[in-house]
């Protein structure tokens, strides 16, 4: 295994990662500012409220978006996997 293969396999692992990571990110962004500014409207102090209206639409996303996330995923995994006894061939 050379280092270019290493580093090939972790861009693209790092790839995947911000696949996965965009949608609930953006969706708790969208969402902690528009309950932000709703409680400074209303001037509202709960603290509780942000988390828990965030937490569920993070994993409404995340639940949403899944079949179609898990596609690279799993061809990555897939390469990984195939590749591995070829990795660790020298060693």
């Amino acid at each position: 295994m050379t280092g270019s293969s290493i580093v090939s396999l972790m861009s693209q692992s790092l790839v995947v990662f911000m696949i996965w990571i965009l949608p609930p990110l953006i969706a708790s962004v969208i969402v902690g500012l528009t309950i932000g500014i709703i409680q400074a409207a209303t001037q509202i102090q709960d603290e509780s409220l942000p988390l828990t209206v965030k937490l569920l639409v993070v994993v409404a996303v995340i639940g949403l978006f899944a079949p179609v996330l898990s596609a690279p995923l799993i061809e990555l995994a897939d390469q990984i996997f195939t590749e591995f006894p070829a990795m660790t061939l020298g060693y």
